[in-house]
């Protein structure tokens, strides 16, 4: 049997109290009540004993197949349980370089979907399911659009299933964290929803005492694994139906000299073509992120990323006369591979740079 814990420290102190409180039957002696912010702080440790205790005795959850429901056509591209793990789930936006998180410990299931959309938005996405959470008891904890979430900074903060089950559109996604609690313990759930032109998004992570397989999701469609929609889907095509189709690209033929940042002197084609497509499209902004394989230590490879996507951003303003305003660079290390780092040629594959569109129109 497992269960699910909840790091007060990690909680603002409203929400911490408040958290406990309604848990104080189950994981504290009633003795200890009332606790004060400081109280509560120090007795960490015995919440933490307590509950696995009480856990022990815990019950599964009923009904709890029937969580979620999406619409007909849905399809669904992931699915794993870990029996006992550890989650952090977003309770707030990236601020002061972290962001705030509750350590869940539990059964965690995590699915992608992808659905078939036409013009819809995020909102338009997310929301049937919000209510869906709210109608079976869950309290919201924190919900955020893009540019208020922290950007770049929160999605690559934040756990993601990869490409192409699932795909996240630096400037067009929006987040929620809930939870209820349940007969034995609390539960907690995230959703993580994005789109491209062509389809919207889904990743859910549920964590809580025996989910099961299908605990979190339903769907009134089918459940095979849809087309992939990720950078691959679209080799072969031009740079700049690869945008337009997915909204990301990998430059793939650039090369930087040797345990350098800077980028060599030859001609690059991708980015005469991005040059093109930028000029084409002065509305548009980009994002350049720099990847390496997971040879040395990750502040390194972080700080080495984003120096080439910055030697790339400064060959396309001087030389192409692209504005720097419809440019950034950035750099995520060996955080989003593309390839396994066991081999050569997967390492070869996840030292790259790729060019993501963050405008949302």
């Amino acid at each position: 049997m497992t269960t699910l814990l909840t790091s007060a420290r990690q909680l603002p102190t409203e929400t911490a109290l408040s958290f406990v409180e309604r848990t104080k039957n189950t994981c504290v002696p009633e003795k200890s009540w009332p606790m004060t912010p400081s109280t509560l702080y120090q007795s960490g440790a015995m919440l933490r004993s307590l509950c696995i205790s009480l856990s022990l005795m815990a019950l599964p959850l009923a009904a709890s197949a029937q969580l979620l429901e999406f619409p007909a056509g849905a399809e669904r591209t992931a699915d794993s349980v870990q029996q006992l793990s550890s989650y952090r789930l977003p309770i707030g936006p990236f601020e002061n370089d972290t962001v705030q998180t509750i350590w869940a410990e539990g059964e965690i299931a995590r699915q992608a979907w992808q659905i078939q959309i036409e013009g819809a938005t995020t909102l338009q996405l997310l929301a049937p399911l919000r209510d869906q959470l709210t109608a079976e008891g869950f309290e919201i904890l924190f919900e955020c659009e893009a540019e208020n979430c922290g950007g770049f900074d929160f999605r690559y903060a934040t756990e993601v299933l990869p490409e192409p089950e699932m795909h996240v559109d630096l400037g067009d996604y929006r987040f929620l964290s809930a939870h209820r609690m349940g007969e034995a313990a609390p539960e907690y759930i995230s959703l993580m929803v994005s789109r491209s032109s062509l389809r919207g998004f889904v990743q859910v992570t549920r964590v809580g005492p025996e989910l099961g397989l299908d605990a979190a999701l339903s769907a009134a469609s089918t459940k095979n694994p849809a087309s992939p929609i990720g950078t691959g889907a679209f080799e072969g095509l031009p740079l700049s139906e690869q945008l337009q189709l997915s909204g990301r690209a990998i430059l793939g033929d650039l090369a930087f000299e040797t345990g350098s940042s800077k980028l060599g002197v030859d001609q690059f084609g991708s980015l005469a073509d991005l040059a093109g497509f930028l000029s084409d499209h002065p509305e548009i902004t980009i994002a350049l992120v720099g990847h390496t394989d997971a040879e040395g230590g990750l502040d390194g490879n972080i700080a080495l990323s984003k120096k080439r996507a910055q030697s790339v951003m400064k060959r396309l303003v001087d030389v192409y006369s692209i504005p720097a305003a419809q440019i950034s660079a950035e750099g995520v290390g060996f955080l989003a591979p593309v390839a396994s780092n066991q081999t050569d040629d997967g390492r070869t594959q996840n030292r790259r740079v790729e060019v993501i569109i963050t405008s949302t129109q």
